[in-house]
């Protein structure tokens, strides 16, 4: 069975299936869609777009539906300027009561076509399943509205960066529009028109606030020389990484900034020689376990092309991305049931919204972050009223 979902919020269901659409849809176990939407979680269904590595349908519209791929995306287009002008908003309206069903049908149609195409052309990816996982996450958290409070900046209001930014943060949506395709590696980046959280100055953080009563954040430490610690198969220091570097590989003879410095100097150098640090890391086997013919191979099922000076930053960012986000759905996956949710995502810490009357579930949390797929690995923890105050939280154990 394939089938198009018309619109993606919950009061606005519409089924496209062999030809007509059912607005009291049900759908079958096995069935294939382009994109995964929320009404969808709990079906068993195959998703085109993962197929294709997060391409547009315009990108791997096949060459005999392009000119009526281009027809019908000029009246989407025209449509939706339409519904600006008039000021009718998607979000309190469901789209196929604003359209002429003949519109809908042809639409779906040809989208459903373009999904063949993709199953019938594309491989099913070594790490579907992984990245089913994590578009389920990612489309729950990007529905998320956030609480952000300009008037935390209203202080600096004499300071033009900071009237540029707020510009640009009311410009911007009220979510964060995560991209699971945007890099290479795997590592997530932002869409546009998203809330900038990749980007926003450390200095307007205060303008983020929890919806429920705190935000607790879980950052690993030194996140991705603990994974060159693992690929290289040892076990997880207890201690801040830098500290254990600087008594086991440097031999106390510098202080930590130092060794931090001197670690990460070598690693992200493929021309650095460091006879200490290549002894306990072993960058260089590790680079030919995982690296052959040009592709990278990480533990996680990605392959990835790239030249030998960029393939160890290549596997070493993306098995420290799938091994953090894979814990992150972990995480999404136990907190459904409660109203402590994740807020949003940052690199290698996951910020949760919490509710005050669940902190007995901190610990858990603290404990399911920490063990994840590479060993176990120290959790930096803060906590605070909003994200631009946040304090460490000593934890035991």
């Amino acid at each position: 069975m394939y089938f198009q979902v018309l619109d993606d919020k919950k009061e606005c269901v519409g089924i496209y299936h062999n030809g007509m659409v059912n607005y009291e849809p049900s759908i079958q176990n096995g069935s294939r869609t382009w994109k995964y939407s929320p009404y969808l979680r709990g079906y068993d269904i195959e998703y085109a777009r993962l197929y294709c590595a997060g391409q547009t349908l315009e990108q791997v519209c096949p060459d005999h539906l392009k000119e009526s791929y281009k027809d019908i995306s000029a009246k989407m287009k025209a449509f939706l300027i339409s519904f600006q002008e008039a000021k009718i908003s998607l979000e309190d309206n469901c789209f196929f009561d604003l359209v002429p069903e003949r519109f809908l049908l042809e639409f779906c149609e040809i989208k459903n076509e373009i999904t063949k195409h993709i199953f019938e052309n594309f491989s099913r990816p070594k790490n579907y399943r992984f990245l089913f996982s994590l578009e389920q996450m990612i489309s729950d958290i990007s529905s998320q509205k956030l609480n952000i409070d300009l008037g935390e900046l209203s202080a600096s209001l004499a300071d033009i960066q900071v009237r540029s930014s707020i510009k640009k943060i009311k410009k911007s949506d009220n979510c964060i529009s995560y991209d699971i395709f945007g890099t290479k590696t795997g590592r997530l980046s932002t869409k546009k028109n998203s809330f900038p959280i990749m980007t926003l100055n450390k200095s307007y953080r205060a303008i983020l606030k929890p919806k429920n009563d705190l935000f607790l954040e879980l950052d690993y430490n030194a996140a991705e020389l603990r994974t060159l610690l693992a690929l290289s198969g040892h076990t997880q220091p207890d201690q801040d990484i830098h500290e254990w570097n600087m008594k086991n590989v440097y031999g106390d003879r510098l202080n930590r900034e130092e060794s931090k410095k001197r670690i990460f100097s070598w690693l992200y150098n493929p021309e650095s020689k460091d006879f200490q640090s290549e002894k306990f890391y072993e960058r260089n086997k590790v680079l030919t376990q995982h690296w052959q013919g040009g592709i990278v191979s990480t533990p996680f099922g990605r392959e990835i092309k790239v030249d030998r000076s960029k393939a160890l930053n290549y596997l070493i960012q993306s098995t420290t991305s799938d091994a953090f986000l894979t814990q992150c759905h972990k995480i999404w996956q136990k907190l459904s049931e409660y109203k402590t949710n994740i807020a949003f995502l940052l690199h290698d810490s996951v910020v949760l919204d919490f509710a005050s009357d669940e902190r007995h579930l901190i610990p858990e949390m603290i404990d399911l972050f920490s063990q994840n797929d590479l060993g176990k690995f120290k959790v930096n923890v803060a906590i605070g009223k909003n994200y631009g105050d946040m304090r460490g939280l000593a934890i035991n154990g």
